[in-house]
């Protein structure tokens, strides 16, 4: 089983824009800054976002995007799922023909793991995220280095 950037990033993304969404709607730019993600990337999961409603767009100056849901409601498996994810560690994509057409020894081993998995991850949602600590600590820290970067050179070597 392997989580690929596609979901990991969908999950950093809608976690920045939770945790930014009091101050009106977001911009992607800004998200992207934050998190190191290239823009066309994050317009992409973006658009599988908004079609399963965990997002709204606004357009036009002062435009951008809101959670569609509350974060209690927004579960971290939903966010992965969105952006066309899945959690299967079996080898056959569940579909129990891993050996020579047939399930293989682990088979039922590895397919526990993947409900177990998926099980986790629905049971965190973007508010709990929210409420850790060490979330909170990194947010806190890059809202220090956005303004450092937007300071001019001058004023930041003093």
């Amino acid at each position: 089983m392997k989580l690929t950037t596609k979901g990991r990033y969908a999950v950093t993304a809608l976690l920045d824009l939770a945790l930014h969404d009091g101050d009106g709607p977001v911009c992607l730019s800004e998200i992207a800054a934050r998190q190191d993600i290239s823009l066309p990337y994050l317009e992409q999961l973006f658009t599988r976002l908004r079609r399963r409603g965990l997002v709204t767009s606004t357009r036009g100056p002062g435009g951008g995007y809101n959670l569609g849901k509350t974060t209690a409601e927004i579960r971290v498996a939903d966010i992965i799922s969105a952006v066309d994810e899945s959690f299967d560690a079996t080898r056959c994509g569940g579909e129990r023909d891993c050996h020579g057409g047939k399930s293989c020894l682990t088979h039922e081993l590895w397919e526990n793991l993947s409900r177990e998995v998926h099980r986790f991850l629905q049971s965190v949602s973007l508010a709990e995220l929210m409420q850790s600590t060490a979330v909170r600590g990194v947010a806190e820290r890059q809202a220090r280095e956005q303004v450092i970067k937007f300071v001019p050179r001058s004023r930041a070597a003093s």
